[in-house]
Parts: structure tokens; sequence; C-alpha cells
């Protein structure tokens, strides 16, 4: 039985409720699935001050459960701690938004970004500019600002989603949308129907991934262990190279 953790990096248990469900939709017969909110920090990530305090907590909750899955997903766009969790962990580590690129890049030759709120543009750039498909990406159709419950964001504004992915689609060339946020998990099969082209839900397609890569190569983490003051203790034996 493969064994799945979904980090939700912020603190809406909603949001992760939601992404546990989009995630259980997709995932291969006996895959054991557990997702978990971050254990502090922000209701939402929104800004890239918000992604930088995100990036702690995602380590802390992956470093928690250390040992009880085979592979992992960061559940928040923009992915914070990837790198990091990549670079410390022995199993697979996949973002929604790195999962969410890739799967769209090899469904078309251009793909738009479509999310809630605009505030979260300049995040989705820097991760894009990391994975190197800012080329790919044709545009990008948000929302105004959003300061509501994050639980509920995807019921508030799905006819707003479905506009946007529509003029993504008519005006910016697109032919795979990506509906991006951990809060829109489990949208893109309701809004298929409204599309003409293919849309990609990051979490569903970090699930699909992550199966993929689960066992199939050893991985390392990281080599050379180094002293963690201040942190939580589960980061910190992670840091030090303990079991």
């Amino acid at each position: 039985m493969a064994r799945l953790l979904i980090v939700n990096s912020n603190t809406t248990e909603s949001v992760t409720t939601r992404i546990a469900a989009a995630a259980r939709a997709v995932a291969p017969p006996g895959t054991l699935i557990e997702a978990v909110s971050a254990p502090f920090g922000l209701p939402l990530i929104v800004t890239r001050a918000d992604w930088l305090v995100a990036g702690p907590a995602t380590l802390a909750a992956l470093a928690a459960r250390r040992g009880t899955y085979d592979a992992a997903i960061i559940a928040c766009f923009g992915d914070p701690g990837l790198d990091a969790a990549k670079e410390l962990l022995d199993v697979p580590v996949l973002g929604i938004s790195e999962a969410a690129f890739h799967a769209a890049a090899m469904l078309g030759r251009r793909f738009a970004v479509v999310s809630f709120t605009a505030a979260l543009r300049p995040m989705f750039e820097d991760c894009l500019d990391h994975h190197g498909l800012r080329a790919r990406c044709c545009g990008f159709r948000m929302g105004p600002p959003f300061a509501g419950d994050p639980g509920r964001v995807a019921e508030e504004r799905r006819y707003l989603l479905v506009d946007l992915c529509r003029q993504a689609v008519e005006q910016d060339g697109a032919e795979v949308v990506i509906l991006a946020g951990g809060p829109l998990a489990g949208l893109a099969p309701v809004l298929q129907p409204h599309v003409p082209v293919p849309l990609v839900d990051g979490t569903q397609a970090a699930v699909r991934l992550a199966m993929a890569l689960a066992g199939l190569a050893p991985l390392g983490g990281m080599r050379r262990p180094r002293p963690l003051a201040g942190y939580d203790a589960a980061l910190t034996r992670v840091y030090g190279g303990e079991a």
C-alpha cells in the first residue's frame, strides 16, 4: 500500500479537507492518504512574505511525519519549502505548482493560469521562472482581492472562474488552463464541461505524479548533517541527519 502525505501550507482546515477530497478522487486504489494543515502560519498564502513564512511551517509538518509516507505533496501554489524538502527528505516531494505547470506543458503548447485573486500573480511568476516554464505560459487571469473564507472561495467565485478560463482561451490563446491554488482543489472537474480546453488541478496532477515517482529510484536526502537551532525537534532531527 502506497502512503501519501499532503501538506496544506496554510492553517485553514476546510481547505485541507477540500484538498484531501480532491486527492482521494484520483488516487490509485489502495493509496493511503493523510492530509494535514501547517502547524503554524497563516489562514491563506497570498504574498511573497506569506510564502516565506509558510516554508518553515511546511517543512515542520513534513519532518513531524517522516517515515510514515512514501511520497509527499506540498499543496500550496507557489510550493513553499519545496526545494528544501527535496534536499532534506529521502522520498519524492512534489509541489502542486510544479505538478500543474509540468502537466499543462505536456497537455498543450501554451497554458494559462487562472486563480481567484491577482495578489497571487507575483508568486506564480516566480514559480514559473524557477521551473523554467515562463515561456510556455500565455497569460494570467485573476480575480479581484479576496478577504473571505478560503474554504468557500471555490464556490463563491465559481462563475467568475469560468469566465476567466474562457477569457484565457479566447483572448490569450490558451490550449490548457491551470486552476491555481489549494482552495480551488477539486474544482477543475466541475468546471470542465464549461471550458473548451483541458483544465488542470494542481493537487490532482501532483497525486498522479507522486504515485508514479514513489519507489522509482532511491533518494538519499541531505548528505551533510548540520546543527539547527531554534526550530522544532522533528525538523532539527532532519537537519542533523538522525533517523
